[in-house]
């Protein structure tokens, strides 16, 4: 089979979510981080024809990067990357070495705030917080309007960054993330917020979806 780009993208960003990667036979990719407070699953273009794990996905996407755009192949104990006289063997890793993600579907416990975060402002709020080296983002509403900010909610004189992105529904509220959570690809989102310390960002061009846990001792919600 050929692993083609758009698959790769997804795979370059789940590799900053989790080092490790559970491949699963068909056309469905999940992973969750280490801390196993943000989960993404993604359907992709390709499909898989076997069930095998990588313990390291970025050396994994460097060894195919370096025989350029090889043929894979699968045997037992190794993946096979072969483009034209070379070939290399590249060892799968027991599943009980890394983090996989759950079988069962993950729900929302409830949707108490939804709005669309669009991707120019995702541009702007993360190169913000990279900027001012915000350890925190926040989404928050005074029930009128919904707004993102980055910022340090250990430190109230550090520099800050907002944002005003919809509409609010009445209810206000404040939920934290650290901002080294936000690892979404760039695009477009429609945001789903439970106020039980779970939100769900999912993507409107593709078929991708994240969901983060926020900082419940951060956060203010009714």
């Amino acid at each position: 089979m050929k692993i083609s780009k758009e698959t790769l993208d997804v795979l370059k960003n789940f590799a900053t979510i989790n080092g490790g990667m559970q491949f699963k036979t068909g056309n469905k990719l999940s992973t969750i981080s280490s801390g196993k407070n943000i989960l993404a699953k993604a359907t992709i273009k390709d499909s898989f024809p076997e069930d095998f794990c990588v313990y390291d996905l970025n050396q994994f996407l460097s060894v195919y990067s370096v025989n350029k755009d090889p043929e894979v192949e699968f045997e037992e104990s190794n993946v096979i990357f072969k483009n034209g006289r070379s070939k290399t063997k590249y060892r799968k890793t027991p599943k009980h070495m890394i983090v996989t993600p759950p079988e069962k579907e993950l729900n929302l416990p409830s949707v108490d705030a939804s709005f669309q975060f669009k991707q120019d402002d995702y541009y702007s709020i993360m190169d913000s917080a990279k900027i001012l080296k915000s350890p925190h983002i926040a989404i928050e509403s005074d029930g009128d309007s919904v707004k993102l900010s980055c910022f340090d909610a250990k430190d109230d004189s550090a520099h800050t960054n907002t944002i005003e992105v919809a509409d609010g529904n009445g209810k206000s509220f404040k939920v934290v993330f650290l901002t080294e959570n936000f690892k979404m690809i760039m695009g477009t989102y429609d945001v789903q917020i439970s106020f039980k310390g779970l939100s769900s960002f999912k993507n409107t061009a593709i078929d991708l979806q994240y969901w983060i846990a926020f900082e419940a001792k951060e956060s203010k919600v009714s």
